[in-house]
């Protein structure tokens, strides 16, 4: 045997422990998910994982609060931390303890008098360094609290203004102190307000800004900005997960292969999806769904016929005003779905509580920040906080949404079952805005439109969903000057809507309406509502809040088209 072969087996042997010991930990965290992937009649794997949620061991497609606060905070936790001056010695100990390890190996065992002396040396300098390491610790222990303090009184000097703080005022407070103490440790932030001050109105300046401070883990906002988060969720999942449980065994799974809504297990954002209408046939033992509006009994209709009691396409969209009343009166009637009033409280709270936090979020930026004090620049600093305030909530947050708007959300699923084949002339579209020959390229007229419109989902930032939604809108008026080279916009006084001023909302409505029923998406009224609450108040009376105005209106009509009220009139 060669002379290190006894050292490499003993090497081995100190491996083989380590990597038992350590398995053995590991097995008993995997313990129980070990035993529920060996339990029989395992569940096919879905696209997202899912977890078990606290209520009673049921699957919940979100993760509880208490893992995600962990998800959370494993960024911050990620990041590179300076080492304290004990935390230097220990690692200068280890050097040394390793060094003399590999001395000691060396000499031979007639050499007592050597190992004696390396091993007092090495004991003499592994406690030099412990001790210079004390004093070096008491000392920056001794700074930094001089410094806390007298940071804390430049922060007491910014809320003098008055006597008695509230505990919000007081948190801002305590907040501000530790924004002054993470620029005494870097010098970014000071280049960077000597930026805005020499350019106050460039807005790509605090784009960039925002960019770079979310970015940072360990700054104080961004620490705030995950503690919000986890709040605001820990808020969202009880409410989410009771909803959960009735609208489970709303609709039981039926294969519907022509059906286009998302299952759960394949969007986050399609949970609590509400009953569709399926034309595969059920089994014998299982008893009819109930339909939410009363249809006349008998053979289904074809499409044929559904189309001949829709109204005149050219008097369909003579009094939308009209439909959308008795649509308003009918959701009041149905009380938003029929949800009971805890549930519409538990949405109205976790609104308030979003809400709160990013004024939170943007008045403290604003302190850090004080060239950002414009109304130009707070709005972009709203648009660059939402965006990552809103990603990790979004899927949690429509869920609460779709669970109040299941009613609505059924009713205009089963409109674009029965509508999905429908002639964009029966929906009101006149024939001038349509392709001369529609089977030329073989799509349907404004196939690009229903697209576009398909991508909002995707998006998890209110301000995204708002662009998708014009994009949309802005799509249909090129599809109709493809199909009528002759249009022209309509000259009008002040700037206008593109939508508008394009082929007008007479024209606009009809084939948004088909481009609803062509996209196959019930969860449009939950994203709606969501943003109609969310989004800037600036936006409202722009083109971004006319095309969502839009979109209601032609969901809302779109929704009525089953009940047969339009084709009385």
């Amino acid at each position: 045997m060669p002379p290190d072969t006894s050292k490499m087996l003993k090497l081995a042997q100190q491996c083989l422990e380590r990597a038992q010991s350590t398995a053995a930990k590991l097995g008993k965290t995997r313990l129980k998910p070990a035993m529920s992937a060996a339990a029989p009649n395992p569940q096919p794997a879905g696209r997202h994982r899912r977890v078990y949620s606290d209520e009673g061991g049921k699957l919940s497609p979100f993760l509880p609060p208490e893992i995600f606060q962990k998800l959370q905070g494993a960024e911050s936790q990620s990041s590179k931390k300076e080492l304290t001056p004990l935390e230097e010695a220990s690692l200068q100990n280890q050097k040394l303890k390793a060094a003399y390890e590999a001395r000691m190996a060396r000499l031979d065992p007639s050499q007592a008098m050597q190992k004696t002396s390396l091993t007092l040396s090495l004991q003499r300098q592994m406690m030099e360094n412990l001790v210079i390491a004390k004093a070096r610790e008491e000392t920056l222990q001794r700074k930094m609290e001089e410094r806390r303090l007298r940071l804390q009184e430049a922060a007491n000097r910014r809320f003098c203004s008055q006597v008695a703080l509230t505990p919000e005022e007081r948190e801002q407070r305590a907040l501000y102190a530790a924004i002054l103490e993470y620029e005494q440790d870097h010098d970014w932030p000071k280049h960077w307000k000597a930026k805005l001050k020499r350019s106050p109105g460039d807005l790509s300046l605090v784009t960039s800004l925002l960019s770079h401070l979310l970015s940072l883990p360990d700054h104080p906002i961004v620490q705030l900005l995950r503690r919000l988060q986890c709040a605001v969720y820990s808020t969202l999942y009880p409410a989410v997960s009771r909803a959960a449980a009735p609208a489970s065994g709303c609709c039981p799974p039926t294969p519907n292969p022509g059906s286009r809504r998302l299952r759960p297990s394949q969007s986050l954002h399609c949970m609590l999806s509400p009953c569709e209408p399926s034309t595969a046939p059920q089994p014998q033992d299982s008893p009819p769904m109930p339909s939410l509006h009363p249809r006349p009994t008998g053979p289904p209709s074809p499409v044929g016929d559904v189309v001949s009691g829709l109204p005149d396409k050219d008097s369909s969209f003579e009094d939308l005003e009209q439909f959308l009343g008795t649509s308003e009166r009918q959701g009041r009637g149905r009380g938003h779905g029929g949800q009971p009033e805890p549930q519409l409280q538990q949405l109205k709270s976790a609104v308030e509580d979003i809400h709160n936090a990013i004024d939170r979020l943007l008045s403290l930026t604003l302190l850090a920040f004080e060239g950002l004090n414009t109304a130009a620049s707070k709005d972009r600093c709203l648009a660059c906080i939402e965006e990552p305030f809103f990603s990790p909530l979004w899927p949690l947050l429509l869920a609460l949404y779709r669970s109040v708007h299941r009613a609505r959300e059924a009713a205009l699923s089963r409109s674009m079952e029965l509508y999905r084949n429908a002639p964009p002339t029966a929906i009101g579209i006149p024939t001038k805005l349509l392709p001369k020959d529609p089977e030329a390229k073989g799509t349907y007229p404004y196939c690009a439109a229903a697209q576009e419109l398909g991508l909002l989902i995707l998006e998890s930032c209110p301000q995204k969903k708002l662009e998708c939604i014009v994009r949309t809108l802005r799509v249909i008026c090129v599809c109709a000057e493809d199909y009528c080279p002759t249009l022209e916009a309509t000259p009008q006084a002040g700037p206008q809507p593109i939508a508008a001023a394009a082929i007008g909302a007479d024209d606009l409505l009809p084939i948004l309406s088909f481009v609803v029923l062509r996209s196959g998406l019930p969860q449009l009224v939950s994203e709606c509502a969501a943003l109609e609450e969310f989004i800037h108040e600036g936006y409202l009376i722009g083109e971004e809040g006319y095309c969502l105005t839009s979109l209601q209106s032609a969901l809302s009509y779109v929704e009525l088209l089953p009940r047969g009220g339009l084709a009385k009139q």
